[in-house]
């Protein structure tokens, strides 16, 4: 790793842009000087005799790549154990320094090295740099293009079978300066309305399927002893912890899984929908549920801590009804008693579910940037592009073949218990790098790696199955500019803060068709249609 600092490096880019304005007549120092950082790396690669462009070693003699990653609190440095990792540097002949920092102190170790201008050479997962991060300090990286068309073709591949990965890691100058992932066997759907079937069961009830049949179950819940505990006045139909979940919503048309409060509509434009008549429509149908008190008044009072002894009473289950990932996230011991139900259809006879036809949280950018600071970026490309087949990212997401993962004779794969004592998730993480990190898997290739239908990821994706015919479109993971960053904050902050309180508002007190005008004219004034220019641009700039 070479040593730069911020100073030393802009007076290189000063002397070459001094250069590259001197006219026509260069020598070939100063056509060296200017060629473009993609060619650069291309002519290094092909000027190295110590590197194989294809195959197996990477380099004929050893050198090693500094590599940077993050990880959750104290969790340390044991996914380097991986089997894939460790085969990958014997193989390759490119051994790697792991320098891993915890993410509970770094946001300020980051400035740091930021503001010092000295990177490793290889910078891995997408909680270490953000892209505010990156196109503040974009001098420091390196335009992937021409290394991903050179020396990539795993990578390649991956952008041609799955053209969101490109699309989520092009950044506003049209350049890629980090490289994307897919992770393996994702859910479409995000939470799914989730019920206690067995105060079903002691009230005679079926499982609701409209917002009618919905609404007299939880009428029932409430005035009736649905818990069987002689108490009919301790059940609670909805609970929620500083406000309802959105998800409440979804019957009518209403569904967010990134927080921008925006709906992609057929035609590809966008729709605001605090704005909307559905958004409208569901807040009536909410607040006859809060006055009927059917959901709990103190949903808008109570922390999550309040709400989760709420969920776990350890005397009797209380809570009827709401939208989870899975029943076992909430419960505790009262899980089995709740079963996930299809898709609540709204005032339109049709059903709606949060999620991401190409998986829920599967795909991500800023997993992998090399720095300016690399000697050998066509030497980072190939060891980087060793990660992007199945069998690699299978082991860098749940953990190595022959210790969490069994592959067999007939080519398929499937996980193994965890040691006694502990649990999957965690083996995972301790054992690979987990989410973090490069990663691609193809449809194909998915079809051979089997999860238990009963646990963990592979229960998540089997009570996917209920609703994925139901998945609408999320506003994408975009990139915003510099100045569409700086700008967003301070028209958010408001318009965030008056269109939650007026819910509140409407969904305990009633009155939104009285309201409805000045509302509509207030966020207008507070910027909303600036603010909804940023988020098309940035939509714009995405799929093209």
């Amino acid at each position: 790793m070479r040593k730069v600092t911020k100073k030393a490096l802009s007076l290189v880019l000063a002397t070459a842009m001094t250069i590259s304005m001197a006219g026509c007549g260069k020598d070939e120092t100063e056509q060296t000087q200017n060629t473009p950082s993609g060619e650069k790396t291309e002519q290094a690669g092909q000027n190295n005799e110590n590197f194989n462009e294809t195959g197996m070693p990477i380099v004929n003699e050893p050198i090693t790549l500094t590599v940077l990653t993050t990880r959750w609190g104290n969790m340390g440095d044991s996914f380097k154990n991986n089997e894939f990792l460790k085969q990958l540097e014997e193989e390759s002949n490119v051994k790697i320094e792991w320098q891993v920092q915890s993410l509970n102190d770094w946001s300020e170790q980051k400035g740091i090295m930021l503001a010092g201008g000295e990177l490793p050479d290889i910078i891995m997962g997408f909680q270490t740099f953000n892209d505010a991060d990156i196109m503040n300090n974009l001098d420091l990286f390196i335009p992937l293009d021409d290394l991903v068309e050179n020396y990539m073709p795993n990578y390649k591949q991956a952008l041609e079978e799955m053209p969101d990965l490109k699309n989520i890691a092009t950044f506003p100058d049209g350049h890629m300066y980090s490289m994307s992932k897919n992770l393996p066997l994702r859910p479409v759907s995000c939470n799914q309305p989730i019920i206690n079937k067995q105060w079903l069961d002691n009230l005679g009830l079926q499982e609701p399927t409209n917002i009618e049949e919905l609404y007299n179950v939880l009428k029932a819940f409430k005035e009736q002893d649905a818990n069987g505990n002689g108490d009919p006045n301790d059940e609670i139909p909805i609970s929620g912890a500083k406000g309802l979940s959105m998800d409440l919503l979804n019957p009518f048309g209403i569904t967010d899984i990134t927080g921008y409060k925006l709906l992609v509509n057929d035609d590809g434009t966008l729709t605001y929908y605090p704005t909307s008549e559905q958004y409208k429509e569901g807040i009536k149908w909410l607040h006859k549920l809060y006055e009927e008190g059917i959901i709990d008044a103190e949903a808008f009072t109570q922390d999550d801590t309040m709400l989760s002894a709420k969920r776990q009473d350890p005397n009797v289950s209380r809570v009827g009804f709401e939208y989870a990932w899975t029943p076992d996230s909430n419960f505790g011991q009262w899980s089995s008693e709740y079963e996930v139900i299809a898709p609540i259809k709204g005032p339109d006879g049709k059903a709606y579910t949060g999620g991401d036809p190409n998986g829920v949280s599967s795909i991500m950018r800023n997993e992998v940037l090399i720095t300016k600071f690399c000697e050998h970026p066509e030497v980072a490309a190939r060891w980087i592009d060793a990660f992007y087949t199945g069998e690699a990212s299978i082991q860098n997401f749940w953990g190595g073949i022959g210790t969490v993962i069994t592959k067999h004779d007939d080519g398929t794969y499937t996980l193994n218990d965890p040691p006694e004592g502990t649990s999957a998730d965690s083996w995972y993480w301790d054992s690979s790098l987990r989410d973090f990190g490069p990663k691609y898997i193809s449809k194909e290739f998915e079809k051979n790696v089997i999860l238990s239908p009963s646990s963990g990821d592979g229960l998540k994706v089997e009570l996917s199955k209920i609703a994925e015919d139901t998945v609408t479109t999320p506003y994408p993971n975009v990139m915003f500019t510099v100045e569409e960053n700086e700008e967003r904050p301070t028209l958010t902050t408001d318009i965030d803060k008056y269109v939650e309180s007026t819910r509140a508002l409407w969904i305990t007190e009633g009155g939104i068709d009285e309201g409805w005008d000045e509302y509509i004219q207030q966020l207008n004034a507070m910027g909303l249609e600036r603010l909804m220019q940023i988020y098309t641009d940035a939509y714009e700039r995405y799929i093209q």
